[in-house]
């Protein structure tokens, strides 16, 4: 399955709420996100054919390896991309927002570069 963009904050959304609350449901996610219930749903199940979720018979969502290790990914990018942008003087506000558009769409390469010159940023 090809990641995407949407697939990317799905996931991420998955790991910071499992984060917050240790359990996850569709409802969860649509009311943290502000995605509709029904686009949520429709993307549970594309995440679950594509091997990155499991959902119990309680519907309760987990990340699989691979789901984990792309929603860590993209929640480390975020972090440390929000918080270089806040050393600028960005705003928390507008540092998060485009931190969530960059962390997309950045190369691993230029991701590594920012991460090593922005050591403190890895470690929040």
């Amino acid at each position: 399955m090809k990641q995407t963009e949407s697939t990317e904050m799905y996931l991420e959304n998955i790991l910071v709420l499992s984060q917050k609350t240790g359990s996850v449901r569709a409802i969860d996610i649509a009311r943290y996100s502000g995605y509709s219930k029904p686009s949520v749903s429709r993307a549970m199940g594309i995440l679950r054919e594509g091997g990155f979720i499991r959902i119990d018979t309680f519907g309760i969502i987990t990340l699989t390896e691979t789901g984990y290790a792309v929603a860590s990914k993209i929640l480390e990018r975020h972090r440390v991309l929000t918080e270089m942008l806040k050393s600028f003087g960005i705003s928390d506000e507008t540092a998060a927002e485009d931190a969530c558009r960059i962390e997309h769409v950045i190369s691993d390469e230029t991701f590594g570069c920012i991460k090593n010159s922005f050591p403190e940023n890895g470690k929040k």
